[in-house]
C-alpha cells in the first residue's frame, strides 16, 4: 500500500503515482481516498475523467462501492493541463480510455511540481496493455497494482473477462458485462469462447 508519509516533499518536485489492476480491484476507491486525504492536508486537489465515462455520473468520479467525488469531465489528455492550473494535486480516473499524450501531460505536470495520482486498467478484456498505462508505470515513481477476487476460484484476479461476445475494445460495463479472474480461470474463460 502507498503510504503518504513515505514521500519526500521537500525536494520541490513532483511525482506520478499509478494505481492499476484488473475491475472490481479498488482503483477509483484508491484513487478517491488519496484525494480526500490531500484536501484533508488543504492541498488544491482536481481530479479529471474521460468525458466517456458516464456509467454512475457525468460530473463525479464513483467507485463501484458509491464512494463518491467532484470531477472533471475532459474530452483529451491536453485539456487537463489547462485545466490544472495552480493545483498541487491531480488525479486521473479511468486513464486507459485516454491517448499516449496523457504519458506527456502527467510528465509536465510533475515536472511542475505537481503530484499527479492516475487509476487505470492496465489491462484489456483480452488481457493485453491497454491504452497510456503500460507508459505510465514505467515513468510513475510509484506504482500500486492492486487486485480483485476470482469469481470462479476465489484467487486474487488480475484479469477483467468481458461476458459478451462483442469485440470493440472499449465497452462500458459492470457486473452485467465484466467478472474479474485469476490467471487460469481467464485462460479458461478465454478457450471456452
Amino acid at each position: 500500500m502507498f503510504l503518504e508519509n513515505t514521500v519526500d516533499r521537500s525536494g520541490g518536485t513532483g511525482w506520478i503515482e499509478v494505481i492499476t489492476g484488473s475491475m472490481f480491484s479498488g482503483k477509483t476507491e484508491e484513487l478517491i481516498r488519496r484525494l480526500k486525504r490531500a484536501r484533508i492536508a488543504r492541498q488544491k486537489v482536481e481530479i479529471f475523467k474521460p468525458r466517456i465515462e458516464v456509467r454512475y455520473s457525468e460530473q463525479e468520479v464513483v467507485s463501484h462501492d458509491e464512494t463518491v467525488i467532484q470531477s472533471t469531465p475532459v474530452d483529451s489528455a491536453a485539456n487537463i493541463i489547462l485545466l490544472a492550473s495552480g493545483m498541487e494535486v491531480v488525479g486521473v480516473d479511468e486513464a486507459q480510455f485516454f491517448d499516449d499524450g496523457l504519458v506527456d501531460v502527467c510528465n509536465q505536470l510533475a515536472n511542475n511540481g505537481v503530484r499527479v495520482i492516475v487509476a487505470g486498467l492496465d489491462m484489456d478484456f483480452r488481457g493485453k496493455p491497454f491504452g497510456p498505462i503500460p507508459k505510465l508505470l514505467s515513468v510513475a515513481e510509484y506504482v500500486t497494482k492492486v487486485h480483485a477476487i476470482c469469481v470462479r476460484c476465489g484467487n486474487l484476479a488480475n484479469y477483467t473477462h468481458r461476458l459478451s461476445k462483442e469485440d470493440r475494445l472499449i465497452l462500458l460495463g459492470e457486473t452485467d458485462l465484466y467478472e474479474p479472474l485469476c490467471r487460469i480461470c481467464f485462460v479458461k474463460a478465454l478457450n471456452e469462447k
